[in-house]
């Protein structure tokens, strides 16, 4: 049987969205981008993914064009690499930078490596919460509040009430 990564897909833009991807460890960067893209009903468009460290620095980056560098640090073409490739351990990270302008980014953290199960297609959906930030226009997803806003909005009434004397 194959190995399956599960990948739990966040936003800095939008706290509530969560996606978790499952794919194939053979499956390459730009399958991923293109899965990515078609799951998130984006329009194709320039993007990379880097591997990240514990703390979500951009490492290695891999690009949809081959920039024809000769460096060691030279961006690696998406259709070169797989998954298995670069992903060793549970908590490894990736950032898929989706707007090269915005410098707009989602971040990917492998949560779980399993067999592949009978029956089960892959690369799929397994868990989608709250729609995708906007692919091109940032401000539209302002209005979306964090969770710790949403919960810290019932106390905001008691804030501000100078009237009370103490003496």
């Amino acid at each position: 049987m194959s190995m399956v990564f599960k990948f739990r897909m966040l936003s800095d833009e939008n706290d509530h969205f969560v996606r978790d991807y499952e794919v194939m460890y053979d499956m390459t960067l730009l399958e991923f981008h293109e899965f990515i893209a078609r799951s998130l009903r984006y329009d194709e468009g320039m993007a990379s993914f880097f591997t990240a460290d514990k703390s979500w620095n951009r490492l290695r980056e891999f690009t949809l064009m081959d920039m024809e560098e000769n460096s060691e640090e030279a961006p690696v073409p998406m259709a070169e690499v797989t998954l298995g490739q670069l992903i060793r351990n549970n908590r490894d990270r990736l950032i898929y930078q989706f707007d090269m302008l915005g410098d707009r980014a989602y971040y990917l953290e492998m949560v779980e490596a399993k067999e592949a199960a009978a029956g089960t297609t892959y690369p799929r959906v397994a868990f989608e919460h709250a729609a995708a930030p906007d692919q091109y226009d940032p401000s539209a997803n302002e209005e979306e509040q964090s969770i710790f806003d949403e919960m810290m909005g019932d106390f905001r009434e008691f804030e501000g009430d100078d009237s009370y004397d103490d003496e």
